[in-house]
């Protein structure tokens, strides 16, 4: 240390000038990097908080959740609950009955105890606003069989009188 201050008090004014501002540079930069890092901790540790609070309190719901599941269970019919490809015709054949345009993509299956949840993204497009109301009041009525999760509506670009929709929709199956 004291060759450092020996070296130090051995420079010009203006060199001493510029070694105190080099110090101060670096010391600036360290402790706010430092402090970037103290509040990414920060942040990431409240976020764990608050996902363990959430957590915690879905565990200790958890007998009123089973036994939420068993009522529905009992509420539900087995023969009309529905698989993915069951699922997907049910669509297309109440498209095709409104006399509506569509596609699909590929079903997506979430599998839990009682329970598999089937969703898809159902299309349709073209659609005038009689046929595309009637088709959501009927596959509204098949609940809680068939569900909506997602729905959104643009009008045609060409033909501002044709309406495009997009529905996410979802089957629960109960598993025998």
């Amino acid at each position: 240390m004291k060759r450092l201050k020996a070296y130090f008090l051995r420079r010009l004014f203006r060199e001493k000038v510029l070694l105190v501002a080099i110090a101060v540079l670096v010391a600036g930069t360290a402790l706010s990097a430092a402090g970037r890092r103290a509040a990414a901790f920060w942040r990431t540790q409240r976020a764990t908080a608050a996902a363990l609070a959430e957590q915690s309190m879905w565990l200790a719901q958890r007998a009123t959740i089973e036994a939420g599941a068993q009522q529905a269970v009992k509420n539900l019919d087995p023969a009309r609950t529905l698989d993915d490809t069951r699922l997907v015709g049910e669509l297309n054949a109440l498209a095709r009955s409104h006399g509506l345009r569509f596609t699909n993509d590929t079903p997506q299956t979430v599998s839990t105890g009682q329970f598999a949840v089937h969703t898809v993204q159902f299309n349709l497009q073209k659609a005038d606003w009689d046929a595309l109301k009637r088709f959501y009041l009927e596959l509204a009525q098949r609940s809680p069989y068939i569900g909506i999760e997602q729905f959104s509506l643009q009008a045609e670009r060409a033909s501002p009188a044709q309406l495009n929709a997009s529905l996410r929709v979802s089957s629960v199956e109960i598993i025998r």
